[in-house]
């Protein structure tokens, strides 16, 4: 570390704070449970995306009573767009966590928050310091940033070790009086002022003693290795419909969109279809096709995740006949109509497909 760390610091970003902060709904309360939502909603997620679904949530369930109560398939539904759906399924059983073991009464210290599912250091502190006002440093990517630039840090941030060194920093500098407002005042200064590419350092408090400024490494700082190149995936969707109702089933666990419904899947190592090895493994399964069913889609729907690209085609079948209820099972299948289908929780490809074939009936 370059830089030493001065009590000036922390007072420097509040007062900027107070001067440039938004007008957040979750700046206005110290309810811990809708801290947490909006901070389970932000994770990875900008704030104007994720405004509208706080907005929603905090409507639909304005108590964790409420929320612990909801079918899992609604709060899925509700969380739709936003990614991520095992922080959804982990904020759902951690409702139903703090109704059932805490008395529907949040944790208020840092140590016993971490013990909730899905909470980890960052999140626990947001609540601890926000609600409680215990005095324990966030740390997310815009503090890293922050730290990192005007520190000197030249720690890698992806590296699990470097975590101790930025937190010790960011706990020498929270002030005791106001943990929750230096909190607020850091993560705001890394969205708005400290920003990663375009960061606004004309008007920046911290031109002068700013390290990374004064030694022109504001666009190297902060150190981040590359993530793994992500893989691809090939999915040829069967949309099986007869008599005006669609099949589709619900995912398992193990693999991505958990909980979410889709279609029949066949997944390749290629956009190129195996049409003979998709016919054997359909007439296995007691689904009889026709060849000239599989022609070519007109459109192919792409998906990028953290970790993975999925490229997706839909071929609509026409079924002649109703699916026997053996095969349903064997194939976790349920014919659903198109009102049925709105209100089910799906991937964000799914329900784009659906949209432009105007499935759906709000369209």
């Amino acid at each position: 570390m370059e830089n030493k760390p001065s009590p000036l610091f922390a007072q420097t970003i509040i007062d900027w704070y107070q001067r440039h902060k938004r007008a957040l709904p979750w700046r206005d309360t110290t309810d811990p449970y809708l801290i947490w939502l909006s901070e389970v909603i932000l994770q990875q997620t900008r704030v104007a995306q994720g405004l509208p679904y706080f907005r929603r949530f905090a409507e639909a369930y304005p108590t964790v009573q409420q929320l612990a109560a909801a079918p899992q398939d609604e709060v899925l539904r509700l969380w739709q767009g936003l990614g991520y759906y095992s922080r959804a399924r982990n904020m759902h059983h951690t409702a139903q966590q703090i109704v059932q073991e805490y008395g529907s009464v949040f944790p208020s210290r840092y140590e016993e928050l971490l013990k909730l599912r899905g909470v980890g250091g960052y999140t626990a502190a947001a609540i601890a310091s926000f609600a409680f006002r215990e005095k324990v440093a966030v740390l997310d990517g815009n503090v890293f940033r922050v730290l990192a630039r005007v520190f000197g840090l030249s720690d890698d941030i992806a590296a699990p070790a470097s975590r101790k060194v930025f937190q010790q920093l960011a706990n020498e500098l929270i002030p005791a009086n106001a943990p929750d407002t230096f909190n607020q005042a850091i993560m705001e200064f890394g969205a708005i002022q400290c920003t990663p590419v375009m960061p606004d350092c004309l008007f920046c408090p911290f031109q002068q003693s700013c390290f990374a400024f004064n030694h022109g490494l504001v666009q190297e700082l902060p150190v981040k290795s590359k993530a793994k190149a992500a893989r691809a995936r090939f999915f040829h969707y069967m949309v099986f419909v007869h008599d005006g109702e669609y099949y589709m089933r619900k995912r398992l666990s193990g693999d991505i969109w958990e909980g979410l419904y889709d279609f029949y899947l066949h997944e390749s190592d290629s956009k190129t279809l195996d049409t003979a090895r998709l016919l054997k493994e359909l007439n296995d399964a007691g689904i009889a096709v026709e060849e000239s069913h599989l022609l070519a889609p007109r459109k192919e729907y792409k998906h990028v995740l953290s970790h993975q690209k999925i490229t997706a085609r839909f071929y609509l079948i026409q079924l002649d006949f109703r699916l026997k209820e053996e095969v349903l099972q064997e194939a976790r299948l349920a014919p659903y109509s198109s009102e049925k289908i709105e209100a089910l929780p799906k991937p964000i490809l799914i329900d784009s497909y659906l949209k432009d074939e105007k499935i759906l009936l709000n369209l």
